[in-house]
């Protein structure tokens, strides 16, 4: 069983002055991350150069009134929830203690946990998000050939448009995350331009574009 964090995507959700504009939702995968694992060195690099943009993204999207949602990994620990997550990936000596606290969900963010690499397998994701009007996903986190691309893979075939800018997914293997960003932006019509390029503003604004790749 996947639990979602305190109260249920609908209670939650209700808290949410009308649908999401453009019908959009950020979602940050798996940034609230431990990374103690042999051989994290690269990803750990590759993940301390987008958190910062990830979290100038994010306060973008408070501006905007588009919601802020973190799908995250369990960590094989079953009866875990949102604190004792945070908790555990910034204990002392975690090598990616720093990340996580630089990200750290506030109280106004949804926090969806999964047990697998996709965010809707077994999750609630698949709940919320038409609770909260979305229909359009910025898919943002780690890693980018992995949970991110299983991610986008369920999200495409539940029809959702999707948004992967590449300067805010990271990889271990840069080859790899090129792999996985040609497969979204061509198998599943994703956008993959960079923040530079296609700002949120504009990508609300117009709504179902996709790729033209």
């Amino acid at each position: 069983m996947c639990l979602a964090d305190m109260n249920s995507p609908t209670e939650d959700a209700a808290k949410i002055a009308g649908p999401a504009p453009g019908g959009v939702g950020l979602l940050i995968i798996d940034m609230i991350n431990d990374l103690d694992f042999s051989g994290a060195g690269p990803l750990i690099s590759a993940c301390q150069a987008i958190a910062d943009r990830i979290v100038n993204l994010r306060a973008e999207a408070d501006r905007l009134g588009v919601p802020s949602i973190y799908v995250n990994d369990n960590f094989g620990h079953w009866r875990s929830e949102r604190s004792a997550i945070i908790e555990y990936v910034t204990r002392p000596g975690a090598p990616g203690r720093d990340i996580a606290r630089r990200l750290a969900p506030r109280k106004e963010d949804f926090f969806v946990i999964k047990p697998r690499f996709s965010g809707f397998y077994a999750s609630n994701l698949q709940v919320l998000l038409p609770q909260l009007g979305v229909d359009r996903l910025i898919l943002t986190g780690v890693a980018t050939d992995i949970c991110v691309l299983f991610t986008a893979a369920d999200a495409y075939m539940r029809e959702y448009g999707l948004w992967t800018p590449q300067d805010l997914v990271a990889s271990d293997d840069p080859q790899r995350a090129t792999w996985a960003l040609e497969m979204m932006r061509n198998s599943m019509g994703a956008r993959t331009e960079a923040t530079c390029d296609l700002t949120l503003e504009d990508w609300i604004a117009n709504p179902r574009t996709r790729s033209a790749s």
